[in-house]
């Protein structure tokens, strides 16, 4: 005979790992917490209980026999929707009878151990062109498009760079943008350049926190009050440290 608590469990475990990797890759709270509760049901658990923060998912579901309420800790976060749209997928396909316990858990790990979809030349790349369009999107000049696009690129990686040396956010997001209000000053004091403030605009795009703000307003909305200042804050403290960075080198200069 199957021991009911061991399956329950083994079911909490994978409702926790879909939360988890979703939560990690930058989805919105309501929806890890949506999607935890239809995988659930879909293995015979009607009622659940979710509760959803950026830094951590609590999860419990009401059964025959009484079951322990589990906790997991999300410490990294990033922006990776590809996972989430995977992750969803292998919800629905529970849902539908398509994948079994231990399926499900076998492909959750394998979306949870793949890397980022694109390289990380391309994601410069990315944030390179993107500047330099950001740049003509506010109503700049084309002969400011390449300045904006070397300074943009330089912040990303200096982003990148400075936050595997010292992995706190904000310090790294400060020598970003003071990076990116460097290289803008240079352009235009060596007539590379022509409006300051058009290149710095444009340049710091790539670092501010869209997405974030955009959860943060969508979870406030659904009444996810915590989760919704919580990362309100976070998107605050970002914007605090882009807009320092470039404060300090105007001031300098």
């Amino acid at each position: 005979m199957i021991n009911q608590p061991i399956i329950t469990y083994e079911i909490m475990d994978v409702c926790l790992l879909a939360g988890k990797i979703m939560l990690q890759s930058g989805a919105e709270t309501y929806r890890v917490e949506d999607t935890m509760t239809r995988m659930a049901a879909a293995f015979g658990f009607e009622v659940s209980h979710s509760y959803v923060t950026p830094t951590g998912i609590i999860f419990s579901v009401e059964g025959r026999e009484p079951t322990k309420t589990k906790l997991i800790r999300i410490l990294d976060r990033t922006t990776d929707l590809d996972k989430v749209a995977k992750v969803n997928a292998i919800s629905r396909s529970i849902s539908s009878g398509e994948l079994n316990l231990g399926e499900a858990y076998a492909r959750l790990k394998h979306v949870e151990a793949s890397r980022h979809t694109y390289p990380f030349w391309l994601q410069l790349a990315a944030a390179s062109i993107s500047s330099g369009c950001f740049m003509i999107m506010f109503m700049g000049k084309w002969p400011d498009f390449i300045p904006s696009m070397i300074a943009g690129g330089a912040g990303f990686l200096t982003l990148a760079v400075s936050h595997r040396l010292v992995p706190i956010k904000f310090f790294s997001e400060f020598i970003a943008s003071f990076i990116v209000g460097v290289l803008s000053f240079l352009f235009v004091q060596t007539g590379t350049g022509h409006e300051l403030d058009k290149i710095i605009i444009g340049s710091v795009m790539p670092l501010v926190p869209g997405l974030l703000i955009t959860n943060a307003v969508r979870d406030l909305m659904v009444g996810h009050l915590v989760s919704g200042l919580s990362k309100g804050a976070e998107a605050f403290l970002t914007a605090f440290a882009i807009g320092s960075g470039i404060a300090v080198v105007l001031s300098i200069f």
